[in-house]
């Protein structure tokens, strides 16, 4: 049972992480999308998949 509220709980705050950068990110037009693969990716790997997942958005696009 902890480990499924522990899974919760980092989806709940990588949603929560997304839908920060993207208020901030929409004046720049860098916007991520919000969808399984990249919540689970920042889920997963917090902070430096949401880094890698920026720096993807500004060289690929």
């Amino acid at each position: 049972m902890k480990t499924v509220i522990s899974i919760i709980k980092r989806i709940v705050l990588s949603v929560f992480i997304l839908y920060g950068y993207n208020l901030i990110a929409v004046s720049f037009n860098q916007v991520i999308p919000m969808n399984i693969i990249t919540v689970g990716a920042v889920g997963f790997l917090g902070f430096p998949a949401l880094f890698a997942l920026i720096l993807l958005r500004v060289f690929l696009f």
